[in-house]
């Protein structure tokens, strides 16, 4: 599986194809010669390539709590007898 090494800016520093997770965490601490992994862990991250993928999709996307502003596509009138006119919003 494909393993990638990201920094706090969640941009890819290194690639590994590894066996499993911990196979790659010891090798970017290793080639990074940390003497603890605290120092190597407060700095990078180690994610699948697939997981990363998908937080960077999750990014992308619009969020849910942005406001509808549904005032804008209705109407200026509330009167259902009234004759049909432009909305003066824009």
């Amino acid at each position: 599986m494909l393993y990638v090494m990201i920094d706090k800016n969640y941009e890819i520093v290194n690639t590994i194809e590894a066996k499993s997770l911990n196979h790659a965490e010891e090798y970017f601490v290793s080639r990074k010669q940390f003497v603890d992994r605290d120092t190597f862990d407060s700095l990078y991250k180690v994610l699948s390539k697939q997981e990363y993928n998908l937080n960077q999709e999750a990014f992308e996307r619009k969020p849910s709590s942005e406001q509808i502003q549904w005032w804008k596509d209705e109407e200026t009138y509330l009167d259902v007898e009234a004759p049909i006119t432009q909305s003066n919003h824009e």
